[in-house]
């Protein structure tokens, strides 16, 4: 049987077989270290007084933060076998953790008898639903707690609801602004009168009442806040301070909210 070549020519398929077989076959070398180099690169990355020079790059790193932790450590002056001072160590941390191992403190609701622990709670329950963002719980472990101290029923109660009112995050009556010791506050209220400001940069200004009192209250137009009614109940968060004509007024800026209690959040709507 014949078979052609590339060039045109027919040969035998035994003359095919021939050539096949008699075609050089190039090879390539494998390089692979030897075990000596195998053994001396090992040496050179991990031994710690290697010179850095010759070494891989993470060879050289690693000399260099060995290097560098060797300066900077210092030289340990108790170096006995039979050191304790990780144990000494231990002592004096403890001790100043003391706090950490002390026991909760009792419950002073435990200390009050039925009659005085169903007053507290009664008392409790009213105090949380003036303060809407204030716990029941809360309230009883506060009232508790002055009673237990031989505080009478009432005056804790008025003790309680000044602490809860000055307290971030409730809404404090408008006539006891002044005596907040907070630059921001929260105020709810209704917006009874509003008029036009010279400012470009103040977007309202107008008052806002509660049942104890009047206040001023400035809308800066960077604050990109709703627009207000009057009319409108409004609750003021984290409006910052500042003093009209001698009196106290505040400022809805940029990281206040304005919230509308009746008809849910504006950003809701």
């Amino acid at each position: 049987m014949n078979s052609s070549t590339r060039f045109g020519s027919k040969v035998s398929d035994a003359q095919a077989d021939e050539q096949e077989v008699e075609a050089p076959v190039e090879e390539q070398p494998e390089l692979r270290r030897s075990v000596d180099q195998e053994i001396q690169g090992k040496v050179d990355t991990n031994h710690p007084e290697a010179r850095p020079e010759g070494m891989t790059l993470e060879g050289e790193e690693k000399f260099r933060a060995r290097e560098a932790e060797i300066r900077s450590t210092r030289q340990r002056l108790d170096r006995r076998q039979s050191s304790d001072r990780e144990a000494r160590t231990r002592e004096v941390v403890n001790s100043q953790t003391r706090y950490a191992q002390e026991e909760r403190p009792d419950d002073p609701r435990t200390k009050l008898s039925k009659e005085q622990l169903a007053e507290v709670n009664k008392r409790a329950a009213q105090i949380a639903d003036e303060l809407d963002e204030r716990s029941r719980a809360g309230a009883a472990y506060r009232l508790a707690k002055k009673v237990a101290e031989g505080v009478d029923m009432l005056n804790a109660t008025l003790l309680v609801k000044e602490e809860l009112h000055a307290a971030p995050g409730v809404p404090v009556p408008i006539e006891t602004l002044e005596e907040v010791p907070r630059s921001t506050v929260d105020i709810e209220g209704e917006v009874v009168q509003l008029w036009d400001s010279d400012n470009p940069r103040i977007q309202q200004v107008g008052l806002i009442e509660d049942d104890s009192g009047r206040t001023k209250f400035t809308v800066w137009e960077k604050s990109r806040k709703p627009w207000v009614d009057e009319g409108q109940t409004v609750r003021l968060r984290e409006v910052e301070k500042s003093w009209y004509e001698g009196r106290v007024s505040v400022a809805v800026t940029g990281w206040s909210q304005v919230e509308f209690p009746e008809r849910g959040r504006w950003w809701d709507e």
